[in-house]
């Protein structure tokens, strides 16, 4: 039986700008791996606008730390060197690397262009709000500091359907630009009428030149780096047919293995059945439904009922698809899509997530490592890698739901032969302390098995008909699995 996997992300919003954070992959990726992580989502490699820019304002996608663009030549996470070194660490102790790829827009353009544009209404984007004129916009990218190494394309305005700025006139606005057969891209999220707008330069990829460029690139990225697949930014704003283009000549390049998850930021679970079905299945997405349930119940309390916290979540409906998390770097307090679970919720989410059967998790560095910033907070390594010791050693075999109480709910996974050991149990509640009666297996009987959160502290003993009752404490989470095996693990752990 194939080990569980086990995701991380592998950075947070508020990283210091040192250049240091692939070597701080390379160095940390052995710990990470003796945790049962088994693949890295790391941030976008590309320069972007600035040196302290996360790389979602992505400038040139060919120059991955290698020239003096944008007054640097490494990128806030460091050198192309460096990063090719990490990435190669990372293969060498079995670790699949997603590179988190930006394809919606480009930022810091070399020039400016005139073209004719029209105004749009921001909360309404299908509504043009003035008559044609023309602009002066950021739209010409030339990359001179790389010279034509890589790719020679020119960018320019009528490779975008859309910008934020005439330069002309130093006014902000969302404008779009018009040419034959210009518009909004039509499938993508219809949020504020028509949501292919975001930020800065919009691709349009109903331009044929823009489509084949980025597949170019696309593929030169995974051969020059030799990571294991790909994070997609902001899909709910890119071409759908493209995004289901590009995930086919990828895969025909690389083979089936190659790895796709998107970022399609939306909670509704029927508009991400929408998009799956048009890109036939072909990518995994963040479940961003079960997201906001764990900030929910986190706000809520004793008051949210348990039972309910994976309704309406993508990991319920298609879970072969789902990505489970907690939180990331958007979510993280004072960012964009701010939305934190609160501390005391924490362990009970990341059990959730990483202790069923069903879902890829992924665990956030800024949860796991901490976070800076004017949001200063401590990791909680401690809390989570019990939670990861025993997915990768205990968490396997048939999974059964007690999810019979609004506060205290619990499963257990009854073990698989092919994993000596395995066998866990888990119960939680947001309110009073509870029990939970709960059939393991009789297998397992005599076995005595301990709670390797150390929030209740002790251990139970499985009786001859394969059941036992499981104890948490208030507002809390055990996690209880075969005591030779949590032995074994610590004996790993100081040795």
């Amino acid at each position: 039986m194939p080990r569980n996997h086990t995701m991380m992300q592998f950075f947070e919003w508020h990283l210091a700008n040192d250049g240091e954070h692939w070597n701080r992959l390379k160095e940390m990726a052995p710990e990470i791996r003796s945790h049962g992580i088994t693949s890295l989502w790391i941030p976008p490699a590309s320069k972007a606008i600035s040196q302290d820019d996360n790389g979602y304002g992505l400038y040139d996608g060919y120059d991955l730390g290698e020239f003096d663009q944008k007054g640097t030549t490494r990128t806030k996470f460091g050198t192309k060197k460096e990063l090719l070194d990490a990435i190669d660490t990372c293969r060498d102790l079995g670790i699949r690397v997603y590179a988190d790829v930006v394809m919606n827009h480009k930022a810091g353009a070399d020039d400016t262009e005139q073209f004719e544009v029209v105004e749009v209404d921001p909360d309404d984007r299908t509504s043009v709000i003035s008559e044609p004129f023309e602009i002066e916009g950021w739209t010409y990218f030339d990359f001179p500091g790389r010279e034509g190494k890589y790719s020679d394309f020119v960018w320019h305005h009528h490779h975008f359907n859309g910008t934020d700025y005439d330069h002309s006139e130093g006014k902000d606005g969302i404008f779009r630009i018009l040419g034959e057969d210009k518009d909004w891209n039509e499938q993508v999220d219809d949020e504020f009428g028509n949501y292919d707008y975001l930020m800065f330069a919009n691709i349009d990829y109903n331009h044929p030149e823009a489509r084949e460029e980025t597949v170019k690139w696309g593929t030169w990225f995974a051969e020059e780096t030799r990571v294991d697949g790909y994070r997609l930014d902001a899909i709910k704003h890119i071409n759908h047919d493209f995004i289901a283009d590009f995930l086919w000549k990828m895969r025909e390049t690389f083979g089936d293995d190659f790895y796709f998850v998107g970022e399609f930021w939306n909670p509704d679970v029927d508009a991400k059945e929408a998009f799956l079905e048009e890109v036939h299945y072909s990518i995994d997405l963040f479940d961003v439904g079960l997201h906001y349930s764990f900030h929910e119940a986190s706000q809520t309390g004793e008051d949210f009922d348990m039972r309910t916290i994976f309704d309406n979540s993508l990991v319920q409906r298609h879970p072969v698809n789902a990505v489970t998390f907690v939180d990331n770097h958007d979510s993280q307090p004072g960012e964009s899509l701010e939305s934190w679970v609160e501390d005391w919720f924490k362990q009970h989410a990341y059990a959730l997530i990483l202790l069923r059967e069903d879902g890829y998790p992924c665990v956030f560095f800024g949860d796991y490592y901490g976070i800076n910033g004017n949001y200063e907070m401590p990791g909680k390594k401690e809390q989570i890698n019990p939670l990861l010791d025993a997915r990768h050693h205990a968490a396997y075999g048939a999974q059964q739901d007690y999810f019979d109480h609004p506060n205290t709910i619990g499963w257990v996974r009854l073990g698989d032969e092919d994993v000596p050991g395995s066998g866990c149990a888990v119960v939680m509640t947001n309110g009073e302390e509870g029990w939970k009666e709960m059939y393991v297996g009789e297998l397992h009987s005599g076995e005595t098995w301990i709670d390797v959160t150390g929030n209740c502290g002790s251990s139970v003993e499985i009786g001859e008909d394969g059941k036992a009752s499981f104890f948490a404490p208030d507002g809390s989470v055990s996690v209880y699995i075969p005591e030779p095996t949590w032995q074994d693990i610590q004996d790993k752990d100081n040795g």
